[in-house]
């Protein structure tokens, strides 16, 4: 019976210990808001690059190919949408506006 009564002590011993949370657990301000907003997360990123990479797009922004100009012009237009979904979008663009011309 005394081996138990020191055996449990010792387990809640062990248990306080491991249990106990400490100030300083409470004073980083991850344990109240363990997310960080967008800036503080691509700050690590530097300028230099991220002008660059919006450079770039850009550039592919301005040289898109004519399939992809096509299925844009059709995505903006509803009926031609549908039947996009029904034929595909160079069907759909033949149908709604092929007899214009694009550049």
């Amino acid at each position: 019976m005394r081996a138990f009564i020191i055996l449990t002590l010792l387990a809640v011993l062990v248990m306080a210990a491991t249990c106990y949370e400490s100030h300083e657990s409470m004073e980083s301000h991850e344990y109240l808001n363990p997310f960080i907003n967008r800036r503080r997360a691509n700050d690590f990123i530097q300028a230099d690059s991220r002008l660059e990479a919006i450079t770039q797009e850009r550039i592919r922004e301005r040289s898109k190919a004519p399939h992809e100009r096509q299925r844009e012009i059709c995505e903006d237009y509803y009926p031609c949408e549908l039947y996009a979904f029904r034929h595909g979008y160079a069907a759909a663009y033949r149908h709604y506006f092929g007899r214009r011309r694009t550049k």
